[in-house]
Formats: structure tokens, C-alpha cells, sequence
């Protein structure tokens, strides 16, 4: 169960919970990939719960105009 950010926070943020854990998931695996994260202090020290933060923040979004190729 996540308690912090809040699910109710995070859906003002995103559209959707599957967006939400879309976004969630794919920020995470950047985040340990290396990619240095956005914010300057996280509570969390997992991925996931960073990439919740990033996004209840508001600095990590859905880019719409964005699609990926699907087709091997």
C-alpha cells in the first residue's frame, strides 16, 4: 500500500491509475538505469516510491505528442 505519495495526489497528476503506473514503472527503470533523478531530496530510497515522488511534484509528466513504436 503506498502512503506517501498519497494514490488521491497522484491521480490530480495523472489521467488514469494505469498511466500512473505506466509512468511510475518506466521513470523507475530509469532511475536504476543510472539516470540521476530530478529532485533534490527523496524520503523514498527505492525507485518506484522516487518516481512517485518525482511525479506528485509535478517534474516527471506523460508526454503526449510522444509514441512508441510497438512493431519489432
Amino acid at each position: 500500500m503506498i502512503l506517501f505519495p498519497s494514490v488521491d495526489d497522484l491521480l490530480k497528476r495523472v489521467d488514469s491509475r494505469y498511466s500512473l503506473v505506466m509512468l511510475a514503472s518506466k521513470r523507475a527503470h530509469e532511475l536504476e538505469s543510472g539516470d540521476p533523478g530530478v529532485l533534490d531530496h527523496y524520503d523514498s530510497v527505492k525507485p518506484v516510491g522516487k518516481a512517485l515522488e518525482e511525479i506528485v511534484a509535478g517534474k516527471v509528466t506523460i508526454d503526449p505528442k510522444q509514441t512508441e513504436d510497438l512493431q519489432d
